[in-house]
């Protein structure tokens, strides 16, 4: 792997990292202006940057062959294309806003793992907006407040830039979370708050299961899913889904059109999932989010049909094993499913879910516990 020096002639000005998530629960609710329960972790994106005094970006990654020359004006939708969408979009959303930024030459050091439903893309949008506010003097990241205007820019590059249409809880757990903490954010307004969510006191823990499958089409489906709730709420003549109830959406099931009826019942019982989980936190009952866990599930994988053979069993061996219940996270159809496991049980979980997948004949899972730690920050 080559050095920062050897690739671009200079040492950094400094490194900056950022922390993927997972989401307790509140899962495909962010862009229906739903509540979301996601923490960071401890798995971090890291990049070396060093400021420009002129408009030229110059990224490159340890991980990936491919990288990115080009001016800041020259980053629009669709270009760059690859992973160097997601920081260059960054600094493009920056000046549209109204930010004065000028070119960085970047590295990309080390990763959330790729393609597990972590959010490793918004992890590197996140270290790379950190980055920019420190260089160029922008002074939001010191506070709650402009750490939401970096959210911003980095929701915007992936929307934008990237073209990914995803809501902006990815990036406000990556900035906002706080350890021993979940991030209660409501997507309506913007608005966040502190949850106590500190499994390791209570004996238990999140285990994390990466099942190793990578289906092309999560993407797309993502994109069909989020237009199926816009298109509910369009139906019921209701700007979102966010305050509707299970007798408001029975309409959307007549005249046999039923898909509809089962996206929207997913973004209305998930939100009322993540009323139920902050009760259940806030009072120390953090056991009693299991079941919680397995509601969800439930609803992913059959009103909004995200889940996959590989998921299901992952989360079915785990509640089998001993854990308190498990759900699938992310886009679906493939990735990592959670798991609330007690402490003394986290072996032999992890040893009967990787026998499970052998026996079925799927890859081996990448399994790991996920600590609730702090955001995005300077690492040097």
């Amino acid at each position: 792997m080559s050095t920062f020096e050897e690739l671009f002639g200079r040492p950094p000005d400094g490194r900056w990292a950022a922390p993927g998530r997972v989401n307790l629960i509140g899962e495909h609710v962010d862009y229906a202006n739903g509540l979301c329960l996601p923490f960071a972790i401890a798995e971090r994106t890291v990049v070396q940057v060093a400021a420009r005094t002129d408009d030229v970006l110059r990224l490159r990654s340890s991980a990936e062959d491919d990288g990115f020359e080009g001016t800041i004006d020259g980053v629009g939708p669709g270009a760059p294309g690859a992973w160097a969408g997601y920081a260059a979009g960054v600094l493009w959303a920056l000046r549209a806003a109204g930010h004065t930024v000028r070119g960085i030459d970047l590295l990309v050091t080390a990763t959330v793992p790729l393609g597990a439903g972590l959010s490793s893309s918004a992890a590197l949008e996140c270290a790379t907006a950190l980055a920019v506010d420190d260089l160029f003097g922008l002074g939001l990241g010191g506070s709650d407040k402009g750490r939401r205007t970096l959210a911003a820019a980095c929701i915007r590059a992936e929307n934008d830039v990237v073209g990914a249409q995803t809501g902006g809880m990815d990036q406000a757990a990556s900035l906002l979370c706080t350890q021993g903490h979940a991030l209660l954010l409501d997507t309506r307004d913007g608005s966040t708050r502190q949850v106590p969510f500190a499994p390791g006191d209570a004996g238990l823990a999140v285990l994390v299961i990466d099942t190793k499958v990578r289906h092309r089409l999560a993407d797309s489906e993502y994109g069909n899913r989020r237009a199926s709730v816009e298109k509910a709420a369009a139906a019921l003549g209701r700007p979102d889904l966010r305050d509707a109830t299970l007798a408001d959406i029975e309409p959307l099931g007549e005249g046999g059109n039923g898909e509809l009826l089962r996206r929207a019942r997913h973004v209305v019982t998930e939100i009322a999932r993540v009323r139920e989980t902050v009760e259940l936190l806030d009072r120390g009952d953090l056991a009693g989010v299991g079941p919680v866990l397995d509601a969800s599930h439930r609803s992913l994988a059959g009103d909004f049909e995200l889940s996959c053979p590989e998921l299901d069993l992952a989360c079915a061996t785990a509640n089998a094993s001993g854990a308190l219940g498990a759900r699938l996270v992310g886009g679906g159809f493939g990735g990592s499913a959670i798991a609330l496991v007690p402490a003394d049980r986290l072996a032999a979980v992890a040893a009967d879910v990787t026998a499970a997948f052998q026996d079925a004949g799927y890859k081996k899972p990448d399994i790991r516990t996920a600590e609730p730690s702090a955001g995005a920050a300077r690492d040097t």
